[in-house]
């Protein structure tokens, strides 16, 4: 199954965040933006990781951020926020993250699949350094696209 669209409302570069929680609200106005979520999804973000921990750190310099299906998801929904500086989540070997990737799902089938497709796109030890130098909507919509095909 392929990966929910990625529309260029759905994309942040060098976003401004003094925190990893800052980070997590980008990302969510990222979905939000795009129609895939209500505002409130953000804060549940968040509330997994305060829970849960910096799991959520997935590779050197990526945080792949989500919540569980809720009535704040309207459509299953990616978002990319690149940071203007990287900053910690508290994860032992990937910190600092300078790309959150934000997920959004309808139904808990969706929420595993787009995770599994997502790991596709990461696959390359390259592609978050290339996303995280991105300078343009553009570039990081190829990047994924190449990602996700490869």
């Amino acid at each position: 199954m392929p990966l929910p669209p990625l529309p260029a409302s759905a994309i942040s570069l060098r976003a401004e965040a003094a925190d990893w929680r800052q980070a997590v609200a980008r990302a969510g106005e990222a979905l939000e933006r795009s129609g895939a979520t209500l505002a409130g999804y953000a804060d549940r973000m968040v509330e997994v990781i305060t829970a849960y921990g910096a799991y959520v750190v997935v590779a050197p310099g990526l945080a792949l951020v989500h919540a569980r299906p809720g009535d704040d998801v309207l459509s299953e929904g990616i978002a990319v926020v690149t940071l203007a500086e990287p900053v910690s989540f508290g994860h032992p070997y990937n910190d600092p993250v300078s790309v959150v990737v934000a997920v959004a799902s309808v139904s808990n089938d969706e929420h595993v699949t787009s995770v599994a497709e997502l790991a596709n796109v990461f696959n390359d030890p390259q592609a978050v350094p290339r996303l995280a130098a991105a300078t343009s909507v553009d570039e990081v919509s190829r990047l994924f696209a190449e990602g996700e095909a490869g």
